[in-house]
């Protein structure tokens, strides 16, 4: 069985390649693994490095070291593979994926707690091919979260800041609804202009928001959340109570379905969906559930569904 960390450099606020190089050194060392370290380069490096290494058939286990996006890039590359299965290392700034452990999510940043874990299958959402570990949004949502990297670009603006000037920009004077026809396994919705599409696998997003709580990542099943398109001042009072998943005491405009397959179609290209982070622009997505996708290991005992609350009704 072979062993291998997929590093992004540019992940996390400081280079931690020598903490990981550390790391894997010492799973060698301790144990007899037959352990590699590789690097990526630029954006899908990772995926086209672990889909190439699983093709070949040989048993392996991957190492996401980074933060959110790399964690999606090798589960993207992991995906389908019977002989392939992956984990995380967390160094990077945004680790959502992590927090649908609860208390077990520490673990991972020490691979003496991982490396002999059991497998476990993990679904996925499939949004036009690109594989997404636990929300694909669309909506305002999405276009603030796209926004933020355009932002942050310019020198004056920290992270932070560069969140705030998204926010206000989308909330100020881009409007809160887009219209659309969204069909839910083949059936239109009655409806054409909605605020929010959260398509949930797991629970968080954004830095800690968990649209829909009841929502697990093994059991075949997706929680898409859509909100109507509501005014500025509702949807004010929404957010606080949407990002701890209780959206049922808002039915006038929001409420939760268990499709299989959803598809937002619009008259032009302004389908922002956000993956896991990773931002992407359509005028016909396709979203489905992929079941048990993806083999993951972990630290003994732990559960993707660790955080997860049972639905509350009214």
């Amino acid at each position: 069985m072979k062993h291998i960390f997929i590093i992004n450099p540019a992940a996390g606020k400081s280079d931690s390649r020598q903490r990981v190089y550390r790391m894997a050194e010492s799973l060698r060392e301790n144990h007899g693994l037959d352990v590699e370290c590789m690097l990526t380069k630029s954006p899908g490096h990772a995926t086209a490095l672990t889909r190439g290494i699983a093709a070949a058939g040989s048993g392996v286990r991957f190492y996401a070291c980074g933060g959110d996006g790399t964690v999606n890039e090798v589960a993207n590359g992991v995906a389908g593979f019977e002989n392939a299965a992956m984990t995380v290392v967390p160094i990077g700034t945004g680790n959502d994926f992590l927090k649908n452990f609860g208390g077990d999510a520490a673990l991972f940043s020490d691979p003496e707690n991982l490396w002999n874990g059991q497998t476990q299958k993990l679904d996925l959402i499939d949004c036009n091919g690109r594989m997404c570990l636990t929300i694909a949004c669309s909506g305002v949502d999405a276009r603030i979260a796209r926004d933020v990297h355009k932002y942050s670009a310019t020198p004056l603006l920290d992270g932070k800041s560069s969140y705030v000037a998204s926010l206000i920009v989308n909330f100020l004077f881009k409007g809160i609804g887009s219209h659309w026809t969204i069909s839910l396994d083949g059936e239109d919705l009655p409806d054409r202009d909605f605020a929010v599409v959260a398509v949930c696998n797991g629970r968080y997003y954004g830095g800690g928001f968990m649209p829909v709580a009841e929502a697990r990542m093994t059991d075949g099943v997706l929680n898409t959340l859509i909100v109507k398109s509501v005014s500025r001042l509702q949807f004010a009072r929404f957010v606080s109570d949407y990002s701890k998943g209780d959206y049922h005491k808002f039915p006038q405009f929001a409420a939760c379905h268990t499709a299989s397959v959803i598809r937002i179609r619009s008259e032009k290209p302004d389908v922002v969906t956000c993956l896991d982070g990773e931002c992407t622009t359509s005028s016909d997505v396709t979203l489905r559930l992929a079941d048990k996708k993806l083999n993951f290991f972990g630290p003994a005992g732990c559960s993707p569904d660790a955080t997860v609350r049972e639905k509350a009704e009214g």
